[in-house]
């Protein structure tokens, strides 16, 4: 055989390798990727986003802060996730939502999984830390500790209140975008806050109803399992008035204009309406897949009126 001929064959080979071994590294990436919860991450990473444009408009745009709080907050947030995964993989593994993730399936074993979430949690801080202040650093490691530990190792499976101290962590990412912009800590960081804080209360609670058997099967001590539906209910409707009052919180000390006042308010009046709603209806199961479906619209037009507000009339 000639050189050329023994050339094109190892060519060839070599192909053929690359070729067979692409999908099981692509496979392996998108394992890895899954276990950063997309949806969750994206969620957070735009209060991240909505949060810092609302404070640049008040105070200065930085490319360079505003670069560093949301890739730093995305890994910071990516790792949490990642490392909540690990601890909850007996808990997944009961529910039908869950029961596919790759540390259930055991795709990903717990070790590599938390050194995944130690590697992304190491580059976000330091991200934070070159590019921002003290306020989001601390921020961002407190939102890590208490998802990671007071929520997703102990309240989570020890009480009914978990979602509240879920939410809290939940509420970081907004605040860590807001105090990356205006490096304090005024009324309007504590309304990004408490409005991203209640936000979460109508949506999880939502799910907590429709969702209820798969809770109870996993002994995860949600509301509806603990106490009853009709409770959930009225704290739905409780922190769905308590959000809308939150929401107009800005508006109210003046840091955004007329506009965000006619959007937020017409929005949350409807969302009210659609909470009082659940009190009277029979069938609260399909219910609370609609006030799920309108927290979702809720916190898009959030961000967005967050983002523009201090910009429009």
């Amino acid at each position: 055989m000639s050189h050329s001929a023994t050339s094109s064959r190892l060519g060839t080979d070599a192909a053929l390798a690359a070729r067979a071994t692409r999908p099981g590294v692509l496979s392996a990436v998108t394992r890895y990727y899954s276990l950063t919860k997309p949806g969750v991450l994206y969620g957070n990473v735009l209060t991240t986003v909505a949060g810092y444009l609302l404070a640049a408009a008040l105070f200065e745009f930085s490319w360079i802060v505003f670069v560093g709080v949301v890739v730093g907050s995305t890994l910071v947030i990516a790792s949490a996730c990642v490392l909540n995964n690990v601890l909850d993989r007996d808990i997944d593994t009961l529910m039908r939502r869950t029961s596919t993730r790759a540390t259930v399936t055991g795709a990903i074993k717990g070790v590599p999984a938390t050194i995944f979430s130690i590697v992304l949690g190491v580059l976000g801080v330091a991200l934070l830390i070159l590019t921002t202040n003290w306020l989001v650093v601390a921020t961002g490691v407190g939102g890590f500790v208490v998802y990671v530990w007071l929520y997703g190792a102990l309240s989570k499976r020890k009480s009914v209140h978990g979602t509240l101290v879920g939410s809290v962590s939940g509420a970081a990412p907004v605040l860590g975008g807001y105090i990356a912009a205006s490096g304090q800590f005024d009324v309007a960081a504590i309304a990004v806050f408490l409005m991203m804080f209640f936000w979460q209360m109508p949506e999880f609670y939502s799910i907590a109803i429709y969702r209820r058997d798969e809770y109870a099967r996993a002994g995860v001590p949600v509301i509806t399992v603990v106490r009853s539906i009709r409770r959930a209910v009225w704290e739905i409707f409780i922190y769905t008035v308590l959000f809308v009052a939150a929401s107009l919180l800005l508006p109210a000390f003046g840091y955004v204009g007329i506009a965000y006042a006619v959007v937020m308010g017409g929005l949350g009046l409807v969302w009210i309406i659609l909470a009082v709603v659940g009190l009277r209806t029979r069938d609260v199961e399909q219910w609370s897949h609609r006030m799920f479906h309108g927290s979702m619209w809720m916190i898009l037009a959030l961000c967005l009126m967050l983002s523009v507000g201090a910009l429009l009339p």
